[in-house]
C-alpha cells in the first residue's frame, strides 16, 4: 500500500477545507495535502439557492452592530455553545473580506459599503448574496488561490477509513479511484471538511455526488452533537435545488397529479385554506420562511410542507410548481400587508408568475434553464427534502474534536449549529472553522509528534480488513437505497416516537450484514461509501431516538408524532442543553450536557496584547 506521511491532511475541498488549505499554506504549513473527490464535486460548489445567503456582522450604514450582539444572535438559536457563538461571530468580518479580497463579487455601494437583508432568524440587515450560486463563487476563488499558493491536491480519492493512533486521529486510508487501489495518508493533522451527510437520505436537495463522511469519524470515536438537529424544506427532485426566496414569492400554484405525473391534476392547497388569497399570503411567506419549522404548524407556512408530503408519499402523488399561470382568484389587493407591500416595491404586482420572477430574479430561470428544464413552459417537480446538518462533530473554540486530538472538523460536519440558525450562517462557519484550526495548527501542532510507524500499522490493518469486506457479493444500490429510505422515512421531518427504536436496530442489522457479507471488489468505490453511510445511519437514529424518549418533543425542523399522528410539543428546557453522541464499543452513548454560556468579555488592551504575543491565547 502506498504511504505517505504529512504534518497535516485535509480531507474534501470544499468552501471550507479550500480556506483551511489556503490559510494553512500562507502561514507557513508547507508540508500538507488536499484530499479531494473532485475540485468540481460536493455541495459547496454545486448548490445554492434562488439568491444564496452568506450571514455576517452587518458593515452597513448607521445600523448598529457588534460580535456580542451577532453571537447572542447564534446562541438564541438554542443548543449552542456560547463560546463557539462568539467566535464564528467575531470571525465574520475578517473571514468574509478575505473573500472579498480573494476576488467573490459580493455587492457594495459607492463608498464602499458593503449592503445587507435580513434572513431567517435574523433581527438585522446582516446577511448577503451574489446571487444563485455564492458559495460556488467562493470555491472558484478559493480554488484559484489555493493552486496559486502551490498547495498539493490528490483528486479522485474517496476517504474509506479514518486512522487513529493511541486515541488520536492520525491520517486516513482512502481508494484511489484510478489505480483501484488503497493508499495511506499518515498526518499529525487531519483537517475533516467533509460537508453534510448528503447520501443519507432518500429524499434529498443535496448534490447528487455529495455523500458525506460524517461516519469516518463517529467510526473511530470522535463526539458529535445535536446529530437530531437538521433542515427540510421544499426541493426540486430532477435538478436539487432549493425553491425559496423568489421562487415562493412570485406566487407559483401548486399542482398535484397521479403517479403518471399527467392525468388528475389539481391545485391542491385550494382545499385547505379558506380563500385564495389567505394561500397565496402563506406561499409567499414560504419564500422566506423556507425551512420546515414546527413552530408554523398547523396556522403558519410549514402547513405547506406538510400538505405537499401528504399527496407525495401519504397519498403516492407527484407535486409541481406551475409558473405559467396563476393561482385560482389571486388578487394582488387582497393578500396580506407584507406579501403585497413587498410585491408593489418590486414592481411586480402585474402577470403571470413566470413574468414576475422575469422581472425580479431572471437569474432563477436561467439556473434551471442551465439543467435543461424549462419552467417557462413546464412544471416543475418538487418534494420536502433533507437540505442541512445543524448538528455534526463537536468541536471546541479552535474546532479541534473534543475528544480526538489532531482532528479538526469544519464546515457542515462541525455541528456549531442548534436548534435554528439565521440563512447563510452555515456559509460564515465554515470559513471561520477554516481559519481557526489553521491557525491552531499552525502555532501549536507544527512539530510531530505522531508514532508513523504504529500510525502505520493501524492503516495497514484498516486496509486489510477493508480488503475483506471487498470479498463478498452484496448488492450495494439495494443497501443505499434501504438505509436511505429508513433515514426520510423515520429521520426527517416527520419522526414517530412509536417507531424509532425500531428503525435504530434496523439499521445496525443492515451494518452488521455490510461487514459480515461484503461487496464484490469492483465496487469498492461504492463499497466503502457505504460502509460509513451505514454507520453514520445507526449513530443518528440512536441520537434522534433518544432525544425523543428523553421528552424534547418537536423543535426547529423536525416534528416528534405520538403514534395516533398527532405532534408532541417541545420542551423548551432542552434549548440549554446540547446532546452529545459517541460511537464506543460497547454502543451508541447518548447523553445531554448544559451549553457552554455565552462569554463577557471586557478586556483591557495590553493584557490581551501580553495573551496575544506569548500564546496564551491558543490555550
Amino acid at each position: 500500500m502506498k504511504t505517505r506521511r504529512l504534518n497535516t491532511l485535509v480531507i474534501g475541498s470544499g468552501a471550507s477545507g479550500l480556506a483551511a488549505a489556503l490559510r494553512l499554506k500562507s502561514l507557513g504549513v508547507d508540508d500538507i495535502l488536499l484530499l479531494s473527490e473532485g475540485l468540481k464535486r460536493g455541495t459547496s460548489i454545486n448548490t445554492g439557492s434562488d439568491k444564496q445567503t452568506y450571514y455576517k456582522l452587518g458593515v452597513y450604514g448607521a445600523e448598529p452592530d457588534s460580535p456580542a450582539l451577532l453571537g447572542r444572535t447564534l446562541f438564541d438559536g438554542g443548543s449552542v455553545h456560547g463560546d463557539v457563538a462568539l467566535v464564528e461571530a467575531a470571525m465574520s468580518v475578517r473571514c468574509f473580506m478575505n473573500l472579498v479580497n480573494l476576488g467573490v463579487p459580493f455587492p457594495c455601494d459607492e463608498f464602499g459599503q458593503y449592503i445587507g437583508y435580513k434572513t431567517d432568524h435574523d433581527p438585522k440587515r446582516r446577511a448577503t448574496s451574489c446571487g444563485p450560486y455564492t458559495s460556488r463563487e467562493m470555491c472558484l476563488a478559493l480554488i484559484r488561490a489555493v493552486k496559486a499558493a502551490g498547495v498539493e491536491i490528490a483528486g479522485q480519492r474517496n476517504a474509506a477509513e479514518l486512522v487513529s493512533v493511541d486515541g488520536r486521529a492520525a491520517g486516513a486510508v482512502v481508494w484511489n479511484r484510478e489505480t483501484k487501489e488503497f493508499e495511506a495518508y499518515l498526518a499529525e493533522n487531519t483537517v475533516f471538511a467533509v460537508g453534510g451527510p448528503g447520501g443519507l437520505y432518500a429524499s434529498s436537495v443535496y448534490p447528487a455526488g455529495h455523500m458525506g463522511g460524517i461516519g469516518l469519524a463517529l467510526k473511530i470515536g470522535a463526539a458529535a452533537q445535536n446529530l437530531p438537529e437538521s433542515q427540510f424544506g421544499l426541493a426540486s427532485t430532477r435538478f436539487r435545488w432549493n425553491v425559496s426566496g423568489t421562487y415562493m414569492q412570485v406566487l407559483p400554484r401548486f399542482v398535484s397529479t397521479a403517479a403518471d405525473g399527467v392525468s388528475d391534476e389539481r391545485e391542491f392547497l385550494l382545499d385547505h385554506y379558506k380563500d385564495p388569497n389567505t394561500m397565496n399570503s402563506m406561499i409567499f411567506l414560504k419564500g422566506y420562511q423556507w425551512p420546515f419549522d414546527v413552530r408554523k404548524v398547523p396556522d403558519g407556512s410549514s402547513q405547506i410542507d406538510l400538505l405537499v408530503h401528504e399527496e407525495t408519499v401519504g397519498r403516492g402523488r407527484r407535486v409541481f410548481l406551475d409558473f405559467r399561470s396563476n393561482t385560482a382568484g389571486l388578487d394582488f389587493a387582497e393578500l396580506s400587508g407584507e406579501a403585497r407591500e413587498y410585491l408593489e416595491k418590486s414592481g411586480a404586482c402585474f402577470g403571470t408568475p413566470i413574468e414576475r420572477l422575469e422581472a425580479m430574479n431572471p437569474g432563477a430561470i436561467e439556473l434551471y434553464r442551465d439543467h435543461n428544464i424549462d419552467i417557462r413552459s413546464e412544471m416543475l417537480e418538487i418534494a420536502v427534502c433533507a437540505q442541512h446538518n445543524n448538528g455534526g462533530l463537536a468541536g471546541n473554540v479552535w474546532y479541534e474534536s473534543v475528544n480526538v486530538p489532531h482532528l479538526f472538523p469544519i464546515g457542515e460536519v462541525n455541528g456549531s449549529h442548534g436548534v435554528t440558525r439565521p440563512g447563510g450562517s452555515a456559509l460564515n462557519a465554515g470559513q471561520v472553522g477554516a481559519f481557526r484550526a489553521a491557525e491552531f495548527i499552525a502555532a501549536k501542532y507544527r512539530r510531530p509528534t505522531l508514532d508513523f510507524e504504529k500510525a502505520e500499522a493501524a492503516a495497514a490493518l484498516l486496509a486489510e480488513d477493508l480488503l475483506r469486506r471487498l470479498a463478498g457479493t452484496r448488492d450495494w444500490r439495494k443497501d443505499r437505497r434501504e438505509l436511505q429510505e429508513r433515514m426520510t422515512g423515520y429521520a426527517g421531518h416527520l419522526r414517530r416516537m412509536d417507531k424509532l427504536d425500531d428503525a435504530a436496530d434496523a439499521a445496525r442489522n443492515l451494518l452488521d450484514a455490510m461487514y459480515q457479507e461484503g461487496y464484490p471488489f469492483e465496487d469498492a468505490d461504492h463499497a466503502v461509501t457505504n460502509f460509513h453511510l451505514a454507520f453514520a445511519s445507526w449513530v443518528y437514529l440512536e441520537a434522534i431516538s433518544f432525544q425523543a424518549a428523553t421528552g424534547t418533543g418537536s423543535r426547529g425542523s423536525a416534528a416528534v408524532l405520538r403514534p395516533d399522528g398527532s405532534i408532541v410539543p417541545e420542551n423548551p428546557a432542552f434549548r440549554g442543553k446540547v446532546l452529545e453522541t459517541a460511537a464506543t464499543p460497547q454502543g451508541v452513548r447518548v447523553r445531554w450536557e448544559p451549553c457552554r454560556p455565552f462569554p463577557e468579555t471586557d478586556g483591557w488592551f495590553e493584557t490581551v496584547w501580553a495573551a496575544y504575543r506569548n500564546g496564551t491565547v491558543y490555550g
